[in-house]
């Protein structure tokens, strides 16, 4: 099982992203799929995660701002950020989350993708 994250870059506060995060080796069928991000000094954190079915749950800080979504024919999930604040700057990683969101994550914690929210 492999998962590739992408699509991160330098945007400015209140600028938008989309990132994808490409998987192989596993069906968006069998479980869900979280993004997490980790900024500098900082643990990493939940940013939102989807569900077998569809149905979605996103961090605090994020709601209203962040969207995720599937392909199940790209077998791809995305990230779409709006709004994005210098608070948004991390790493940010896609992972499996197992027991539909409410167990532990397992991602390729090596291939994330890098947002930098500057001005």
């Amino acid at each position: 099982v492999q998962l590739q994250a992408s699509g991160g870059g330098l945007v400015r506060p209140g600028g938008s992203l989309r990132l994808s995060c490409a998987i192989t080796g596993f069906s968006l069928t069998q479980d869900a799929i979280g993004w997490f991000r980790q900024a500098p000094g900082k643990e990493r954190e939940g940013v939102s995660c989807i569900k077998t079915d569809g149905s979605t749950s996103y961090a605090g800080s994020v709601k209203g701002r962040f969207t995720t979504s599937r392909d199940s024919a790209t077998n791809t999930v995305d990230l779409h950020m709006s709004d994005l604040r210098p608070e948004d700057t991390a790493i940010y990683y896609c992972a499996i989350v197992t027991r539909n969101c409410q167990g532990d994550a397992y991602g390729s914690w090596d291939r994330g993708t890098q947002v930098t929210v500057s001005s």
